[in-house]
């Protein structure tokens, strides 16, 4: 790093707004929201998400309560293109959503987008070009005049494309791209533009969305952009603010909190921050902040578990261990001082009661997560470095939700009989817990066929002492499992499934799998179950029973097939 960094580096201006009014309000009602995770978030992964984990994305967003989704790029490739066709042709897109598609200024671009949204209800199309100087005067070469002209022969010929198209209900979103480098003055003319150039009325609002497309300067200095625009726009009642902040100095969340004080109407972002660079704001965080002043967020994240699960599918990328609300240690104390705080607050807490359980800002109930996680022991506590000796010792390497899972077995059993643990006393409580238990299922044997496009399965099980044999299909072995217990009224949800090879064991030499899998059921919680088998499928079944097990589901319905 230089040692003059204001040799290369220069302090963002600030706004000379000597009347602001943002930082006497509060938030004291939700947003708009809308997600752009199938878009800006699927387009910054590694590998970016197929038709089915975009399907399956676009169904969890609509069950969290997101009305407004931005699902694809559509001119930019014919798989965008057919993923917004599959979604209208297929009827997957709820009445009372709409979904939003991006394009570019550019003539051919826009028609394109437009092909791609016939028959749906409504849709919200998305037009931007770039605003700042550094874009204008290095980039494209383009004149203030060329930039705005630009601007309004895009939205002209979305306005006739729309008028063309009554059966869909067309709403203009329109953005300055690198508006917080763009002048104030000049951001508002390009806007002004824009709204005229649409016919913008209070019954037919525009969108104008002020990205910080690359953050650049403090939240308060966005907050005084955004109420620069909220107080000097025309035709204000016809616009509504959108606020699209990303997270290039970590301040995303303040961003758009502040700027949600100083008048925007609507937030966009992605699931957990993913993101372009360091990611869009991060949606959840966003929501449960308000959530935690008593502001109903109207999004559903009381099993954000599961959210998190299929984030984690859908993006194949990790959370982290202590992200805000989700992560897997943020319902953890490790210092003895914070552990006796919040027993005594859990001990004094009443249920009609404003929450004061001490270094908990929301209850873990209230987003589906349990009590059972949030005091457990610290590998540095002296109960010895569990997950360190699991693997070392015995070759299984546990994912982090199991090592919080198992710990506090270890923590009972310590607490229970005093003194310190061996590899060999873990190796057998892990044993006891995920892989000895028969009851009330004991798995005997297994034969998979095929049927069709289908995976079928025959599988033997002793339930409750009694043999039967269950018949089930699905999209693979685990899948269809699930399905042929369903049989017996004993019904799972898979939230997350792992396989590992384990060192190889024993006198012959031979590696070994190990599956394990993170399972709900309604009224049980979730819970891991373990399998180790030379067979791996034979292992993913042993993991599926160990986690029945470990919940205690009982079967509530008599079996279709019982065997002789």
């Amino acid at each position: 790093m230089q040692q003059t960094p204001n040799r290369k580096y220069t302090a963002f201006a600030p706004v000379g707004l000597v009347d602001r009014d943002w930082p006497n309000r509060v938030i004291d009602k939700a947003p708009i929201w809308m997600s752009t995770d199938l878009r800006d978030g699927n387009q910054a992964l590694f590998e970016p998400m197929n038709a089915e984990k975009k399907m399956r994305m676009f169904k969890t967003l609509c069950a969290i309560g997101f009305k407004e989704i931005e699902i694809a790029f559509p001119s930019a490739s014919e798989t965008e293109f057919g993923f917004v066709r599959k979604l209208i042709e297929e009827g997957h897109i709820p009445d009372d959503v709409t979904i939003e598609v991006l394009t570019q200024a550019r003539e051919h671009l826009i028609r394109r987008t437009f092909e791609s949204i016939k028959g749906a209800k409504q849709a919200i199309v998305h037009v931007y070009n770039a605003t700042s100087p550094t874009f204008r005067e290095n980039v494209f070469g383009m004149s203030k005049a060329e930039v705005v002209q630009m601007a309004v022969d895009a939205v002209r010929l979305i306005r006739k494309l729309a008028d063309a198209m009554p059966e869909t209900t067309v709403t203009l979103e329109y953005s300055p791209e690198l508006f917080t480098a763009t002048e104030l003055d000049f951001a508002k003319e390009v806007c002004d533009a824009v709204t005229a150039a649409w016919g913008a009325t209070p019954a037919r609002k525009v969108i104008l969305n002020l990205p910080t497309t690359v953050e650049i300067a403090t939240p308060n200095i966005y907050a005084d952009q955004i109420e620069w625009m909220h107080k000097h726009l025309a035709r204000r009642d016809s616009v509504l603010i959108s606020l699209h902040p990303h997270n290039d100095r970590g301040t995303a969340v303040a961003a758009a909190e502040l700027g949600l004080m100083a008048g925007a109407d609507r937030v966009e972002g992605c699931l957990f921050g993913n993101g372009e660079r360091t990611g869009n704001v991060d949606l959840v965080t966003l929501a449960l902040n308000m959530y935690t002043q008593g502001v109903d967020p109207q999004l559903d994240f009381s099993d954000i578990n599961a959210v998190a699960r299929t984030y984690e599918h859908c993006t194949q990328l990790p959370i982290h261990p202590r992200h805000p609300y989700v992560g897997d240690l943020v319902f953890t104390a490790f210092s003895g001082s914070h552990q006796d705080a919040i027993k005594k607050g859990f001990a004094a807490q009443k249920a009609d009661e404003q929450w004061a359980v001490p270094y908990l800002p929301i209850d873990p109930a209230d987003v589906g997560r349990s009590y059972d996680s949030v005091i457990r022991v610290n590998s540095q506590s002296g109960k010895g470095g569990i997950a360190y000796l699991m693997e070392t010792e015995h070759g299984i390497v546990m994912p982090r939700r199991l090592q919080v899972e198992f710990s506090g077995i270890v923590q009972q059993h310590t607490d229970t009989h005093g003194g310190e643990v061996s590899a060999d006393d873990i190796w057998r409580l892990f044993s006891g817990a995920y892989l000895e238990s028969t009851a009330p299922l004991r798995y005997r044997e297994h034969h998979l066929f095929e049927h069709g496009s289908a995976q079928g399965i025959r599988l033997k099980v002793d339930i409750d002492g009694t043999t039967h044999i269950l018949v089930g299909e699905g999209n693979g072995p685990i899948n269809a499992a699930v399905h042929a217990l369903q049989n017996a009224g004993i019904a799972v949800q898979v939230r997350s499934y792992e396989e590992r090879s384990m060192v190889p064991m024993g006198e012959d030499g031979n590696a070994r799998a190990c599956a394990l899998m993170e399972m709900a059921a309604a009224g049980r919680g979730e819970c891991f179950g373990v399998g180790i088998d030379a067979n791996i499928v034979t292992a993913s079944i042993k993991a599926l029973v160990s986690g029945i097990n470990r919940m205690g589901i009982a079967a509530s319905a008599q079996p279709v097939e019982q065997a002789a």
